[in-house]
């Protein structure tokens, strides 16, 4: 069966994401930096189906522990057949208000330590010669939403990132997927069932699960109605953004 490992697995869409591969059979590796919501999860886990499941503490703000703490949950699983990295916050942010630190943290988070974790898992694969690396991105990648200019900032630059090393990795047997979530209800964002289309995580974990195993390079979720608007995009006013 194949192995798993997820970063920002304690909470939110990676929780949610770990037990829907664990239903699924996948032996599984859980990152996050609460060791407490980690170890219960990994009880979870081990009961609706994963055939084993190890726990590691990390945080991607730190990036350069990110590499070594991965090696040890990568070794401590031998194979690992796929790499999410999920670990992510948001905020909302205002340009012009001396907001910086604020905006500087969720690059750090989102990009930072995105990549920090992407590079390791990637090293690991090229290694093995083969591996899936998945990024969970946002729609946010293409949309321009007020009060978020520094996570919609975050978010097109990993999807980036993504296409660049899916060229980059392929010589390698890797394949790289970026997962772009509309509006997940998680604890990331206040409120945020009241914007549209909003799905709760298990939905949204299915789906990403669906996506990864069918070894998609692109995948919103939830893929209807997002989907079908994505062409339009870029023409949507943006009044309409600023009313939600």
């Amino acid at each position: 069966m194949k192995t798993i490992v997820i970063t920002g697995a304690s909470a939110g869409i990676g929780r949610a994401l770990a037990l829907e591969f664990a239903r699924r059979g996948y032996r599984l590796g859980l990152l996050g930096r609460r060791v407490d919501a980690l170890a219960s999860l990994q009880q979870e886990t081990l009961a609706c189906g994963a055939t084993a499941a190890i726990t590691g503490q990390l945080d991607v703000d730190a990036a350069e522990s990110v590499a070594p703490q991965l090696q040890r949950v990568f070794q401590g699983l031998g194979t690992v057949d796929i790499f999410v990295a999920n670990a992510g916050i948001n905020a909302f942010t205002n340009v012009g208000k001396d907001e910086l630190v604020a905006e500087a943290r969720i690059i750090q988070t989102n990009v930072v330590g995105a990549i920090a974790s992407i590079d390791a898992a990637a090293a690991h694969f090229i290694e093995q010669n083969r591996g899936h690396i998945v990024g969970v991105s946002s729609l946010a990648s293409m949309i321009a939403v007020p009060k978020q200019a520094a996570y919609c900032a975050s978010k097109a630059a990993i999807s980036m990132y993504l296409r660049s090393a899916r060229v980059e990795l392929a010589r390698h047997n890797i394949r790289v997927t970026d997962i772009q979530p509309g509006f997940v209800v998680t604890d990331i964002m206040p409120n945020i069932g009241k914007y549209p289309f909003a799905i709760p995580a298990t939905k949204a974990a299915f789906e990403m699960a669906e996506a990864i195993e069918k070894g998609r390079e692109e995948a919103i979720v939830p893929g209807f109605p997002w989907r079908l608007f994505k062409p339009f995009f870029r023409h949507i006013p943006n009044s309409f953004w600023k009313r939600l």
